[in-house]
């Protein structure tokens, strides 16, 4: 696994639309932030763009990233929101020259969709807040955004849940959203678990759905050969009118405790104000016991 280089104090940061719409003036409480790191911050073509729900075609998002990713003086990446729209611009990229000189990709949410396929590549990349989050992120979530950009050590310790399965584990660090991981089984951009930790997160989804998505991943072995998972926010999940019997934490032990490997549950990052930054592609110790979850990263 290729760990992209960490920033110093002077490095560029481009800001690109890869989903959602982005306007400039929406990119100030993150480039002041930037900023007072040290950093610059490019904006790339896309913000300010307005294609119905998306920051441009998707001839523009493809070629702005290509644009960022393929320019020595851009160290770093950072798409400026979810939503949706990732997914229609991957197979139009060319990642030939990123491949020999990786820079991290920051990103949450719909950016699994990158996340998981430069994970096929060998590449970590960050699970993170985005520009469009910066404003509700707390002081602790940035710092570990800084942290992780910078090289700094990052450690997790969080109270335990009862209903956590307790064990220890190490591997690699992988995964992100359940909904885009669920959408891509089957492509090229599909991850690999054998041998790693998964990281899931979702919200504003059904149970029902939960629950199919979580079988599904389990029928292509996602489960089968992985050393822990780690849960992060299922926020605002929707039920029928006729209930489906069963919460997002039933739904996931039902399906995953057969496998006898450590489970976490509401980790402090996703859709949620405590969203800290994962160094996806790292390798890591996880410790789930009574009182508390240990996630320390290796490199």
């Amino acid at each position: 696994m290729k760990i992209p280089p960490f920033l110093k104090k002077g490095d560029t940061i481009a800001i690109v639309c890869t989903a959602r719409k982005f306007m400039p003036e929406e990119a100030k409480p993150a480039i002041d932030l930037l900023e007072s790191w040290g950093l610059k911050t490019k904006l790339g073509r896309t913000i300010g763009l307005d294609s119905c729900q998306l920051g441009g075609t998707d001839a523009e998002r493809a070629a702005d990233l290509q644009e960022q990713m393929d320019d020595k003086n851009i160290k770093a990446i950072w798409c400026a929101r979810g939503g949706y729209g990732t997914v229609r611009i991957i197979d139009l990229l060319d990642f030939t020259k990123f491949k020999e000189n990786p820079k991290w990709i920051m990103g949450f949410s719909d950016v699994t969709v990158l996340h998981s396929h430069l994970n096929t590549l060998g590449i970590a990349s960050l699970h993170s807040i985005m520009p469009f989050t910066v404003p509700k992120a707390s002081d602790t979530v940035k710092r570990t955004f800084y942290d992780a950009l910078f090289g700094k050590k990052l450690e997790y310790v969080i109270p335990s849940k009862d209903y956590n399965l307790k064990g220890k584990a190490k591997g690699e660090l992988v995964g992100g959203n359940i909904s885009i991981l669920y959408s891509l089984l089957g492509s090229k951009s599909s991850i690999d678990t054998k041998g790693k930790i998964l990281f899931i997160e979702d919200l504003d989804e059904y149970l029902y759905h939960l629950d199919r998505m979580m079988y599904n991943i389990k029928r292509n072995g996602y489960f089968e050969n992985a050393k822990g998972i780690i849960v992060g926010s299922m926020s605002d999940m929707h039920d029928n009118e006729i209930p489906f019997g069963q919460n997002g934490v039933q739904i996931i032990l039902a399906i995953a405790k057969e496998y006898n490997i450590p489970i976490a549950f509401d980790f402090c990052a996703g859709h949620q104000k405590d969203n800290r930054t994962l160094v996806l592609g790292s390798q890591v110790e996880l410790e789930v016991n009574d009182n508390e979850v240990k996630l320390m990263f290796k490199n």
